[in-house]
């Protein structure tokens, strides 16, 4: 750990500001931390500008010059045009998948109500987003995907007992063409030998809003679950978190919800927040929680307790105080269905947990 620049308190050995004191940095300064990992890791250290094509496939727009890469990383400029990494494009995803049994640890297991089968997990490399407290980091490493094909990954859905499939990562968004197109085969090629398997995603979100919205088309008709990771509600805790702003996030989440949620009979769209010691506290949980009760206070929305991880490896596990602060601050705004996961990190069962909120709303 090192000393905020400002105040003197403790922060992540990386940053020079802790949770309370980052609204006094300026964008270069927080932005500063993301670039020494990402050289390491032949990452650009910012979003790239200056080239003459500009990539449609999320929010930050990159325009890399010839020979650079996006800020995904799997996307380059090459012979003035933007193309993946690999030969084949969209027809191939450089991914990991595998079969997780049902009900698994995904986010929205606490209310989806799926307990037979298996999901299959796809975890993809490359993300549009760059957090330093990252808890799959792996994704950053491109070299130790697997390339797979469209048809390929169709025909690992489409194994006996595979319930829904769940696309995450890093993040789906610098592949979504890919994920859409697999999705679509197998939703099609499903439902004509009389299965159904429920297409879900969890990512943060900030994909081309067209690209978003065919996704939570596909969720919707499949009953699958759309859930968004909602990082930080103040802009400068975005930057100094996540690298990019988390503003389109918003956007996705405002657009998805006014779009979809009248058209679902289930809970198709979904939240959560990593609560990162110093940086995510009740203060930018409750700013959260306001903005999703403000579209419906049925949504729901689950806490997520903090291990070290990535470039905030030396930061603490989530306390119980906070993860109650938190809870508290969540319900407070008025959303009904507040969860909190990763409680085992706390050596907590969430009916253990609720006792103790209930407990601390008395004080």
């Amino acid at each position: 750990m090192r000393t905020c620049k400002v105040c003197g308190a403790e922060a992540p050995e990386l940053l020079d500001y802790c949770g309370r004191c980052v609204g006094k940095a300026d964008e270069g300064e927080l932005l500063r931390p993301h670039a020494l990992p990402r050289r390491a890791l032949g990452l650009p250290p910012r979003i790239p500008r200056g080239g003459a094509t500009t990539c449609r496939l999320c929010a930050n727009a990159c325009a890399p010059r010839e020979g650079e890469r996006g800020y995904c990383g799997v996307r380059m400029a090459m012979g003035g045009r933007l193309r993946y990494i690999w030969d084949g494009g969209a027809e191939k995803g450089l991914l990991h998948s595998y079969y997780d049994p049902l009900p698994t640890n995904c986010c929205a297991a606490w209310f989806c109500g799926a307990e037979r089968g298996h999901n299959l997990a796809v975890f993809f490399y490359g993300c549009n987003y760059d957090c330093l407290f990252c808890q799959n980091a792996q994704h950053k490493h491109l070299d130790e995907g697997e390339l797979v094909t469209v048809e390929e990954l169709v025909k690992r859905a489409l194994a006996p007992n595979v319930e829904c499939i769940c696309f995450f990562g890093g993040s789906p968004e610098p592949q979504l063409p890919f994920a859409l197109r697999a999705s679509r085969m197998v939703a099609e090629r499903a439902r004509e030998v009389g299965r159904k398997i429920r297409i879900c995603w969890e990512w943060n979100g900030a994909g081309n809003p067209y690209l978003v919205r065919r996704a939570a088309e596909i969720s919707l008709e499949t009953g699958g679950i759309v859930k968004f990771d909602l990082k930080a509600w103040d802009e400068k805790r975005a930057l100094a978190l996540c690298g990019v702003s988390t503003r389109p996030s918003f956007e996705n989440f405002r657009m998805v919800a006014e779009e979809f949620l009248p058209r679902a009979s289930y809970p198709l769209l979904t939240a959560t927040t990593l609560l990162v010691p110093g940086y995510i506290d009740e203060e930018e949980v409750g700013k959260i929680a306001e903005f999703i009760a403000s579209i419906s206070r049925d949504i729901p929305y689950s806490l997520l307790v903090f291990y070290p991880a990535y470039c905030m490896a030396d930061l603490p596990v989530t306390s119980r105080e906070q993860a109650v602060r938190c809870f508290r601050a969540a319900k407070d705004a008025g959303l009904k269905r507040v969860h909190v996961g990763n409680l085992h990190l706390l050596g907590l069962s969430f009916a253990t947990f609720l006792s103790l909120a209930e407990r601390a709303a008395k004080l």
